[in-house]
């Protein structure tokens, strides 16, 4: 698979594409980790990598999604790239660029040529992109488009608010692939799609279209309009990251995920502190679905300081590394209510109801589901999670008994799933007419 995987890379890629992927991300990207593990061991939290959510605006209206999309909050380009400048002294050259629609705020491509030496993952549904933009960032070298495909024709337009969106989110992936982008594709997998995406056939289509590498990560039941028919099963969770652990050993086409270590144990990018978000309106946030703040990138003191030297992100990351390896958000909104109250903190939604939100959920599964672990069995991607992806020691103090308890959940709510699904009546056949 890797040789495969990377003669077709050589191949297809721009060579400043390429060349700027090796050294930003790949030999500077394991630095800043290493920088990372040594702020720990001094007791210092700054996370190696951020995410960027700069604009809320987008064209799209998707089922279930948490950003206030009708809203017109965008992060101005001084603050950008003030905040850049101070992580990049820390050693940080990765970054997450997020939405809403990236490709909708004006000073994006400024942004990326204002930093040549970090590295930007551009998270879109592509429509944007034109050739002349596809060759811009050619240009640039220092951007990787992660496209997202939520679906076939009718699945996507039904998830996605819109018409006609795979055609037109794949015109704009083929303008970055011939213009020699490393490309992605990223799916949130879920019920409607995960029979049509979640397949080898599919990934051989990508590869063949000329795609690098895919992200699958699942739909999260979130938000003001959270869609729970759309959340997976804890056995369609373990058969995700069961069949990305065995497509990375089979198909030539790099396959991320975030929430597993080599071991394949849950883990969560806050919890680890290896990441944090920003929002739209300069709020730093624990992560993307965590729609609260205390602190902001507007503090005179500059992002690194402010993150280093925030109770709430402390509290908050030690909260959830205490009580679960999975998402605390889904297993104990509780908790997160209780420490939100705590600290004071502040809702960062335009739409002012995240608290209220957060007390209509319900307790459900996530990733950690303790017993179903499918270790990497890849020796490459194996070794980069054991020295560059992993817990970094942030669940040594978890809870006493916090597995048991993960067990028990998981076994009560694939009970209530299965008597769900048994109460459905089954539909009779209609009589046939008789003359």
């Amino acid at each position: 698979m890797l040789p495969a995987l990377v003669f077709r890379t050589l191949r297809t890629a721009d060579k400043k594409c390429l060349a700027k992927f090796a050294w930003n991300f790949g030999f500077k990207g394991m630095l800043s980790v290493e920088k990372f593990k040594r702020r720990i061991k001094r007791g210092e939290f700054f996370p190696p990598f951020l995410y960027l959510s700069i604009i809320n605006s987008c064209n799209l209206r998707c089922q279930g999604c948490w950003v206030d999309v009708t809203e017109k909050d965008i992060l101005p380009l001084d603050s950008l790239n003030r905040t850049i400048t101070d992580a990049r002294r820390q050693g940080n050259v990765f970054f997450g660029i997020l939405g809403g629609e990236p490709f909708l705020h004006p000073g994006l491509l400024d942004l990326l040529a204002a930093h040549p030496g970090c590295y930007f993952q551009v998270f879109t549904n592509g429509q944007l992109i034109t050739e002349k933009i596809a060759e811009r960032m050619r240009q640039l070298g220092n951007v990787t488009p992660l496209v997202s495909i939520e679906g076939r024709e009718l699945t996507s337009d039904t998830r996605r608010g819109k018409k006609e969106v795979l055609t037109r989110t794949l015109r704009g992936l083929d303008h970055c692939l011939r213009a020699g982008l490393l490309t992605g594709v990223a799916t949130s997998v879920c019920q409607s799609n995960i029979e049509e995406l979640l397949t080898e056939e599919w990934l051989r289509e990508l590869v063949a279209r000329g795609v690098h590498y895919m992200w699958y990560h699942t739909y999260r039941p979130v938000g003001p309009a959270p869609n729970h028919e759309l959340a997976l099963r804890p056995d369609q969770l373990v058969r995700v990251r069961r069949f990305i652990v065995e497509m990375r050993a089979k198909v030539p086409i790099g396959m991320i995920d975030a929430y597993y270590d080599d071991r394949g144990q849950a883990l969560c990018p806050m919890s680890t502190g290896i990441s944090h978000h920003i929002s739209p309106k300069g709020d730093i946030e624990p992560c993307p679905i965590i729609q609260f703040a205390k602190e902001t990138i507007h503090d005179s003191r500059g992002i690194h300081a402010t993150m280093r030297d925030s109770l709430f992100l402390k509290d908050f990351r030690e909260l959830s590394a205490r009580h679960t390896r999975g998402c605390v958000v889904l297993e104990r909104p509780d908790l997160v209510k209780e420490l939100v109250q705590r600290h004071g903190a502040r809702d960062t939604t335009a739409r002012g109801t995240a608290m209220a939100e957060l007390e209509a959920m319900k307790p459900r599964f996530s990733q950690w589901l303790p017993g179903e672990e499918v270790p990497e069995k890849h020796w490459m991607y194996r070794l980069s999670k054991k020295y560059w992806f992993y817990d970094f020691g942030a669940y040594r103090n978890a809870a006493p008994g916090a597995a048991e308890k993960a067990r028990e959940l998981q076994t009560r709510l694939a009970d209530k799933s299965a008597a769900a699904a048994a109460a459905v009546p089954t539909p009779r056949p209609t009589p046939t007419p008789t003359k």
